[in-house]
């Protein structure tokens, strides 16, 4: 019998308090294998394992690239890049940055709904934006659970809430209730996989906007409740991503304007000082 024994967590700001008090209370023997994508500067070495470890009972550690995974441990997604599931085993790669994240819960909760379906349970816990909607769709399109930290419980509700507003979940807990819920979860069948359902959007198009970070054309994907946009070379945002992003481009873009013109005024007062000194010898 199929039981939900993959379970994949986002969280950002606020993450590692959360995580470090859901670990603090699940079991040794959990019957699942655990994957987290925690949002870290990519110019950050990420100290969670170490965190998670002295805090709970089960093993936590940095997977490598192409690592079996086994039950009862914790797999943390490591600084600058993403962590994926494959049949078995695990790919920690440097793939376009997803709402602005390297590691994003989107890529994550995307590769495990791909390969494992109907037996992941999703959770996405406290952070901002809306990194892990999408794949929390792509799970729940699946056939797999999902499951929202109660945003008034969350230090940041932006990514729950807006889970919460595009996915049609399971269950909304607080930290406390998800640790104590994960092993019968996890102990629970999983319904029997049909046909493979693909995870390609039903529409895709041009968009009149470009990939804050690689300036090509983003195209407009329609996937359930969510609009997302992705460009040629695979950087993707969510609708409250993409804006944050183009907030960033647009004070980049004032403060060079503001930059310019004030080389161009100095510019004009030395030439004018020049003029003068040239005019009076």
């Amino acid at each position: 019998m199929l039981t939900r024994d993959i379970i994949v967590i986002g969280a950002s700001a606020g993450g590692v308090e959360a995580l470090t008090a859901l670990v603090r209370r699940l079991p040794p023997d959990l019957p699942a294998s655990i994957f987290v994508v925690q949002h870290v500067p990519s110019e950050h070495k990420s100290m969670l394992p170490r965190i998670l470890g002295a805090a709970g009972k089960l093993p936590v550690t940095h997977p490598a690239d192409g690592e079996k995974f086994e039950r009862s441990q914790v797999y943390v997604a490591p600084s600058d890049h993403h962590l994926l599931l494959e049949e078995g085993h695990m790919r920690v790669v440097r793939g376009p940055r997803e709402n602005g994240y390297r590691p994003a819960a989107d890529t994550l909760f995307r590769s495990a709904a791909r390969t494992y379906g109907p037996r992941v349970i999703g959770a996405v816990l406290t952070g901002a934006l809306d990194d892990g909607t999408a794949g929390l769709i792509a799970i729940k399109q699946q056939g797999g659970f999902a499951v929202v930290q109660k945003p008034e419980e969350a230090y940041c509700a932006d990514m729950p809430r807006s889970a919460l507003e595009h996915v049609d979940v399971d269950e909304v807990v607080t930290i406390a209730e998800l640790a104590r819920q994960l092993p019968k979860w996890a102990r629970q069948g999983a319904p029997a996989r049909g046909s493979r359902q693909l995870l390609q959007p039903l529409l895709e198009q041009p968009a009149p906007f470009t990939c804050p970070a690689c300036g090509g054309v983003l195209n407009e994907i329609h996937e359930g409740k969510l609009t997302r946009f992705r460009c040629r070379v695979g950087h993707a945002y969510n609708p409250e991503s993409l804006q944050h992003a183009q907030a960033l481009d647009l004070e980049s873009a004032l403060w060079a304007a503001l930059r310019a013109l004030e080389e161009q005024s100095e510019l004009a007062r030395r030439l004018a000082t020049r003029a003068r000194s040239i005019k009076q010898t």
